[in-house]
């Protein structure tokens, strides 16, 4: 049975716990080279054929490389994970790691519009990707967003808020 009910609902199978780990990992690599909207959906339901897919936001095309490889660095030195494989290196607008039971999207700011991802798998869980809150540019000037996951910038309702 390895997979959990991490989000509480009744007869719901969320992603098992090694994949979300592993996303943390990747949000954490992200996040320390700057990526912006880090927000993780668990797609178990939607989809057989991946537990989560993980998206991150680089200002420009060179981000987005340096963000995909640092994710690639973190999960093989802290989880020996590597990536089955791997698109989009040589454009670097959108980068897809897909490691099998989690698939990472490094998108820059044209792609991510375009794209939207975020409304396609709006109506699925969150996951929390356990990061440190950062100051933003609405915090410094006394905006009381009162958000309380590193989500909350993402533009992305959290599950509660769905609710």
């Amino acid at each position: 049975m390895g997979k959990s009910n991490a989000s509480g609902k009744g007869g719901y199978v969320s992603a098992v716990q090694d994949s979300i780990d592993c996303v943390r990992v990747a949000a954490r690599a992200a996040d320390a080279v700057k990526a912006e909207h880090l927000v993780a959906f668990d797609v178990t339901e939607p989809l057989a054929i991946t537990d989560i897919f993980m998206i991150a936001v680089g200002n420009n095309d060179r981000q987005v490389l340096a963000i995909a490889e640092e994710i690639e660095k973190q999960l093989h030195v802290q989880r020996q994970r590597q990536a089955r494989s791997r698109e989009g290196l040589q454009e670097a607008q959108w980068i897809l790691l897909d490691y099998g039971d989690f698939v990472i999207h490094v998108m820059n700011p044209e792609a991510h519009e375009y794209y939207d991802l975020e409304r396609l798998w709006r109506d699925c869980p969150l996951i929390d990707l356990e990061l440190p809150e950062h100051e933003t540019g609405a915090d410094q000037a006394g905006d009381e967003t009162g958000g309380e996951s590193s989500t909350a910038d993402s533009g992305v309702p959290s599950a509660a808020e769905r609710n």
